[in-house]
């Protein structure tokens, strides 16, 4: 089972799913901004990342300049009930399969996993 944490209106996230379905994967697909991961699942994702919470983050976003988060040292659980709470801030898209996972950026990145 496949699964992509996909925003339909970002060009990465398209391009991942389009490379995915364009091998003969059909993912479930999970649009993170409406339906965020728990705080379990995160911590999950991050974990077949191989990441830090940190790492995960989209610095870019509004939100995270609005949060202060770059003047703020937060501990990985600070920053996961963060990211929980504003999803916006969960780096995408993210494919999970199996007991691996990758951000799909570039998209090709992800095919290392399958």
């Amino acid at each position: 089972m496949v699964t992509i944490y996909h925003n339909p209106r970002c060009s990465k996230s398209r391009q991942t799913l389009q490379l995915l379905e364009a091998r003969g994967i059909k993912p479930k697909v999970v649009e993170y901004l409406k339906e965020p991961p728990s705080t379990a699942e995160l911590r999950a994702i991050l974990e077949r990342l191989g990441m830090k919470a940190h790492d995960l983050l989209r610095q870019s976003e509004a939100r995270y300049a609005e949060l202060g988060l770059k003047e703020r040292a937060l501990s990985d659980d600070a920053l996961i009930e963060l990211m929980v709470d504003n999803p916006i801030l969960i780096e995408r898209p993210i494919v999970v399969s199996g007991n691996k996972a990758a951000v799909g950026r570039p998209p090709e990145k992800v095919l290392e996993i399958l």
